[in-house]
């Protein structure tokens, strides 16, 4: 008798767990009422959202911001804010490294042509070692455009730079940088093709 037992307490372990099985599959899986779209109209839809263009995913721009526009309309990746603190870095971490006179920095951050002036530049003694950074504004979009499987984007940036330890000494700069990057890349780095 007590083996009988066993066989039916295992019978309703093995019910128990079948049906929890079930009612887990049926709360992932779903069941079909039918009502689903069928899979054709599905697919229909499917291609008209990759068709349309990038426009319902353009943020809210300032005025300064316009030009970007016509980059989230064809790079469906990008992201102003995150180009325009890197854009912001990259200043500091470039002009920084040219009065340090670190060619190595540059090299990894500009273009070969952009490179070769900064290097004649460092040679000839026109970096000065003493200056550091006071402020800097991204004072506003120049151009922004997609051509040729290139992402190119002008910005104006204002700069203030202590010239040696006194506050007093300060210049203030007003520049125009290019950065640029391939259209499919999705790395956040830019390269500096012209100053």
């Amino acid at each position: 008798m007590v083996y009988g037992d066993l066989q039916f307490f295992d019978l309703i372990i093995f019910a128990a767990i079948a049906v929890f099985i079930i009612y887990r599959l049926r709360s992932v899986l779903g069941k079909r009422t039918g009502f689903q779209k069928n899979t054709k109209q599905q697919e229909q839809e499917f291609i008209k959202k990759e068709n349309k263009p990038h426009q319902d995913k353009i943020p809210q721009l300032t005025e300064s911001e316009k030009k970007f526009e016509i980059v989230y309309k064809k790079a469906s990746s990008f992201d102003h804010k995150a180009f325009l603190e890197g854009a912001k870095k990259a200043f500091e971490i470039i002009i920084t490294a040219f009065n340090k006179g670190d060619k190595k920095t540059l090299k990894n951050l500009v273009s070969k042509d952009v490179y070769s002036a900064f290097e004649k530049a460092i040679d000839s003694g026109s970096n000065n070692s003493n200056s550091q950074f006071y402020s800097l504004v991204v004072d506003g979009i120049e151009d922004a455009k997609v051509e040729g499987g290139k992402i190119t984007i002008a910005v104006n940036f204002i700069s203030e730079q202590i010239l040696g330890d006194n506050e007093e000494n300060i210049v203030k700069n007003k520049d125009t940088w290019i950065f640029e990057k391939p259209e499919n890349s999705k790395e956040p780095s830019w390269t500096l093709v012209s100053t």
